[in-house]
């Protein structure tokens, strides 16, 4: 019997589990991604693109570039999802699979904070990473803003990262003299579930570019006509550019679908990445996965790209009788960019007991120099 694989997002983890599954799988299984957008950005390219050092055609590819390696792709919205009958509305069409994976990834919501969209820049987006880029190309000194709206988002270094190449361009282009950078976070402390040590080492290095960091500030209101933001404790800052991540949440169909639980996100095994719904599984940044020390596993690629491939065995096994997948591991790493061409490598066990086993290298060289070969690979997998 030809089984039907339905990969609903063609992001990182879509991407993963699909060429995964059409390696793993005989020609005759069908192997179907739907994503919303004809293009694919890296966003761990897009900080790149706001120093200027990346132009929007060097960090996107068409997704169109699965159907070379024999995988069906969809784009349209996915409107309705039914993980009983594991059957999927994307525009007039109904698609029905065999197993369902949902790789939906988070949608940005800048509107949940009153005043924000008009206020500043979202920088993990294509457009917001554009328009950032052009601001801070006219920029010629004043106070420079970086904020985190909500305490969890995907790709925790990103912020503080952003902040660190900002201050380059600033220093490369004469203006960081005339200028102040200041982050703002909703979080208490940098990507804490790496743990005090790691935190503590982000912190230092923002402290020893003369970056103001000022945590546990949750953004209530912005005024744009005023340059003002308002935080839940009653203080207030103003700015001359802001950069911000916004709040995260699961996309609306995952929502009404029922597949989401209190965190959110959808609930999963950790080992296997199964919901609660037969022969449905999800992976990445749509997830919630609690860890022991009470934070969720950060959404960040590294943990989509193991999901993924842990998912892509399972359904192989079930398809084919062969081997059993092996369970998910919870390893991580990434690369946290602090500017001058230099970038620190942190990398650990997330599932670590009672806290995460992390540790961040120094900035250095070849780190950097990794990131990129990093970033090369996966825009190469597209084509």
């Amino acid at each position: 019997m030809n089984e039907r694989v339905l990969v609903l997002g063609g992001g990182v983890g879509g991407n993963v589990v699909a060429a995964e599954l059409r390696r793993l799988l005989p020609p005759e299984h069908r192997i179907t991604v739907v994503e919303r957008s004809d293009t694919f950005v890296l966003g761990a390219s897009l900080l790149r693109l706001i120093v200027g050092e990346a132009r929007p055609e060097d960090v996107t590819r068409a997704i169109a570039g699965l159907s070379r390696q024999g995988i069906e792709v969809v784009i349209g919205e996915v409107e309705r999802i039914d993980p009983e009958a594991r059957r999927v509305t994307v525009g007039a069409r109904q698609l029905e699979a065999d197993h369902l994976v949902v790789a939906l990834g988070a949608d940005l919501d800048a509107a949940a904070i009153a005043g924000l969209v008009e206020a500043g820049h979202s920088f993990y987006a294509l457009e917001g990473a554009v328009a950032l880029r052009d601001a801070l190309a006219r920029f010629d000194g004043g106070r420079i803003v970086v904020l985190t709206a909500a305490p969890a988002y995907k790709c925790p270094a990103a912020p503080y990262e952003a902040a660190m190449l900002i201050e380059g361009s600033l220093r490369r282009r004469g203006v960081r003299g005339r200028s102040s950078i200041d982050l703002y976070a909703a979080e208490p402390a940098p990507m804490g579930v790496a743990g005090p040590a790691v935190s503590a080492a982000v912190r230092g290095l923002l402290g020893a570019k003369g970056i103001a960091y000022h945590p546990e500030h949750q953004v209530v209101r912005a005024d744009a006509s005023a340059r003002r933001l308002h935080f839940s404790s009653g203080a207030s800052t103003d700015y001359d550019l802001l950069a911000f991540v916004a709040p995260h949440r699961a996309p609306r169909a995952v929502r009404e679908a029922g597949l989401t639980g209190e965190s959110g996100w959808i609930p999963v095994d950790r080992a296997t990445l199964r919901t609660r719904f037969e022969r449905v599984w999800a992976i990445g940044d749509v997830t919630g996965i609690p860890l022991k020390m009470g934070k969720p596993l950060p959404k960040a690629a590294t943990f989509a790209r193991g999901e993924a491939e842990v998912v892509a065995r399972a359904i192989a096994s079930e398809v084919t009788g062969g081997e059993p997948a092996g369970a998910y591991a919870g390893m991580g790493e990434c690369w946290v960019e602090t500017g001058g061409g230099m970038a620190a490598f942190g990398h650990g066990d997330f599932f670590a007991e009672p806290t995460p086993a992390v540790s961040l290298e120094p900035p250095g060289v070849e780190a950097h120099r990794a990131k990129e070969a990093w970033e090369r690979e996966w825009l190469g997998r597209w084509g």
